[in-house]
Order: structure tokens, then sequence, then C-alpha cells
């Protein structure tokens, strides 16, 4: 897999940059023959290696499959640019908040933290949310490792423990997270979400409710699908009401009145029960954000004992894709003005659709391979085919797959579409990326061509 081939990569730039001359980076061409900065190809860490992210130095180990592509995104921090799209969702939910709910002394009861580093450790992504050791989340495959014992976050719920610790009970974390995944308009190596908790105090919790001072928050008894075994059923199903009630206010602030919405129960390994919000938009069910009742065991950990809560988290692409009918995901990063002005309104609540720019015309290769016997990971390839051919991939599809009756040897065929947001691709420059990214293919990842 590619994350064992991290000490021949190194030797691979002078390689790859010559196949893939004529590469574009945002709307900047290069003329033909030019060659891109190597930072556009895998800077895989060879062990003793030492990473500079974000002013600290980290020590590389064969855990590191960090791209130059990825780490050109880290930093970026689209969700604290002015007049941006995902700053213009994330600006509309702290609004409704402070507005929402309001401490006893006037101040807005939620704190927000949209700056904390995208580099957590291990023990925060998965250790405090109580995902278990073997659990197929923490694969090489699925993630942005450091090294072994950090790594780019996976989602926000990576600082819940710590702000729980600091003695917190009401926050939102906003940031960008990382995971390795496949290639199309709906996702990319990077993305941004908002994150939600709050806790109650058993006097929080059963003010005004009758007979209220009688209720406990916590007993001993079993776990069901309605509850964990250290809530009773009273509280349970208070924060529960809350949360519902909560996440219903924000989806009608953000999408008007008259919405749909219905909930489907699901599992998370830090809420219990948990639930996905849906809404009916446009004549369609779409899932919005998941959430659930905190994980006691969580909660007890970050020393918050007395107190129970709820979480949420939701993708402010996939919120600004609905809302604003954008259609591909790779334009929130362009830099052209064309997308960019259309976002800057004078008041964030202003209702915006999204002006299609001209879409330039596709140019599809297809590449096939036989796989190698062992340790080849799917993401791993689409990890690579980003790295070199960047925002010109549109999307990259499993096509074929054929077992040979004799040898028993797997082969797969992946459709590779090309396009460029700003500009018309030649068939000389994509030829070079595609030619590229089949010779890394094969150094890479161990694969057999056959084109």
């Amino acid at each position: 897999m590619i994350c064992s081939t991290l000490r021949r990569v190194g030797h691979m730039h002078i390689y790859l940059v010559r196949k893939a001359s004529g590469v574009s980076k945002g709307h900047h061409q290069h003329t033909v023959g030019s060659r891109p900065a190597a930072s556009e190809f895998a800077a895989r860490g060879a062990s003793g290696n030492v990473l500079e992210l974000l002013g600290k130095s980290y020590p590389q180990d064969n855990y590191s499959n960090l791209s130059r592509k990825v780490l050109s995104r880290v930093g970026r921090n689209l969700h604290n640019q002015q007049h941006h799209p995902l700053w213009l969702i994330k600006e509309r939910v702290k609004e409704h908040f402070y507005q929402q709910y309001v401490g006893r002394f006037g101040t807005p009861l939620f704190s927000v933290y949209d700056d904390l580093s995208p580099v957590v450790t291990t023990w925060q992504n998965f250790d405090s949310l109580l995902i278990p050791a073997d659990h197929p989340s923490r694969k090489k495959g699925d993630n942005y490792y450091v090294n072994g014992t950090h790594m780019l976050r996976a989602h926000t719920s990576a600082h819940q423990w710590d702000l729980l610790h600091a003695g917190l009970d009401a926050f939102l974390v906003v940031g960008d997270v990382y995971r390795r995944d496949q290639i199309d308009s709906q996702h990319y190596p990077v993305f941004h979400q908002l994150e939600g908790v709050r806790l109650f105090s058993k006097h929080e919790l059963f003010t005004g409710i009758k007979d209220g001072e009688s209720l406990q928050l916590f007993e001993q008894s079993s776990r069901s699908a309605y509850k964990q075994e250290t809530h009773t059923m009273e509280a349970t199903k208070l924060v529960e009401f809350d949360l519902k009630q909560t996440l219903t206010r924000l989806v009608t602030h953000l999408f008007g009145d008259g919405l749909d919405i219905r909930w489907v129960d699901c599992y998370f390994p830090f809420t219990h029960p948990s639930f996905e919000m849906e809404i009916n938009f446009h004549g369609e069910w779409l899932e919005v954000l998941g959430c659930g009742v905190m994980e006691q065991q969580l909660v007890n950990s970050a020393g918050a004992q007395d107190q129970i809560g709820w979480a949420f988290g939701l993708g402010l692409e996939r919120l600004a894709m609905i809302l604003y009918d954008i259609p591909d995901i790779r334009l929130f990063w362009s830099e052209d003005e064309r997308f960019l002005k259309q976002f800057r309104v004078s008041d964030i609540n202003q209702k915006v659709k999204f002006q299609p720019l001209s879409k330039y015309p596709a140019v599809i290769n297809d590449i096939s391979f036989w796989l190698p016997s062992e340790n080849y990971i799917e993401n791993d390839f689409y990890d690579l085919v980003r790295t070199i051919g960047g925002d010109l991939v549109e999307k990259v599809e499993l096509i074929d797959k054929f077992e040979h009756p004799k040898t028993h040897k797997t082969s797969h065929c992946y459709r590779i579409t090309y396009r460029h947001m700003e500009r018309t691709l030649s068939q000389r420059e994509v030829r070079r990326v595609h030619q590229a990214v089949q010779e890394a293919a094969v150094q890479l990842l161990g694969v057999e061509g056959r084109f």
C-alpha cells in the first residue's frame, strides 16, 4: 500500500514532475513543457525526516502519509475568509446561536472556537471519543497521518474532550477536517465541519418540569435502544427533545419556514441514542447532520460527572451546496472572481443562488492495471490521482473489475474525468498528467499496467 512505499517517493519527485509537466495550478496556466512545483506531489515521510507544519515540527515515520496537495490546504481556513460561502454559513449559525441562547448575564451561552489547530493526537481524534482500537475509521487508508501519534483531524469532535475538560458546557467548534476518500463532485480530501455541544445540570434540565425536583439524571440500569445504562429515561428524553428542538430551529433559520424534517436512528461511538436529520429540499430527502445524547463515559472522563449533554456535527460544504446550489465541491477552493463575488453580500442572511460558471468540456481517460497480490487500498489510488492531477480531476470511478480465470489476478479499470474549472484543457496537457498517474501507480502502488 502507498503508506509502505513512503521512503521511495522522495526519489520519485523529479520523475513525476517531468511526466506531469503542463499541469495547471489554480487559474494560472503553465506553458506546455514547464514544470509544476514539486509541492504538487507526494510529501511522504521517510523515518527520521521532520515535517514543519503550522509552526511546529513533527518527526515522520512509516505512518506518515500526507501529500503535498493536502498540505497546501492546511492553514487556508476557508471558513474564516470573509464573504466566502463557508464563512457565510458559519456566521449565520453563529448569529443564530448568539441570538437564541443567552446566559444569565445577557452574554451568549455558546462559546465559538474557529481557529483550533487541525493537527491533533490520535488520542484526541479517536480514544477520547471512545472509538475502539480496532475500529475501521482508524485505518491509514482513510486518514491523513502526520506520524504514528499525530494526524490531521478527521472531525471537529476531536476537540470535544479538551473543551469539556476545560470546564465549558456549551460551545461550537468550526474547522477544516481531512479524510482520504473517493473523488467526485461531492467529495474532497479537505472539508469543513461545525460541531455543537451542550451540557445540562440537574437543575438546568428539570427546571420548569412538573415535579422536576424529584427527577434524577442518573441511575444504574441496562442499556437499550432508547437510553444509556447510566441515564434515566426522563433525563434522556428531555436532552433528546432539547437537541432536536435546537437543530430544528437552526435549519429553519437557514432554509426558511415550512421545512419537512425527519429523524433517522443511526450509530456513532460517542453518542447514544444517535440520529441523523434529513430535510426535504426541492422534493428530495437530504441528510444534513448527525447528533445524539453524549456518551456519559466521555463526559465523566472529561470531569463533568454531574452533567448530561448532547452533541451534533454538520458539514459546511454540504449545507452550502444545498443552500446556494453549488454543484461541485472543488469550487470552494476557487480563486475565480466570478465565483467569489457572488457571495459578497451586505447581509449574511441575504439569499444567494449561485450562477454557474461556464462549464468547460471534460477530457475522459481510462486506466487499467492488475492489482498487486496484497496491500492494495483503493483510497491510495484516489490519493495518488488527486496528488498528481490536483483540481483538474473532477471524478474517478471504478468502472470494471476482472479476475483472470487462470492466474486469478484481479484487474481494475478506472475512468478519470479531467475538467478545469476556469478554462479548456488541451489533450496534450491531460495526456501528460494521465501518463504521470499511470507510471506513478506502477512505481508507488506496485500495480502492473495494462496501458
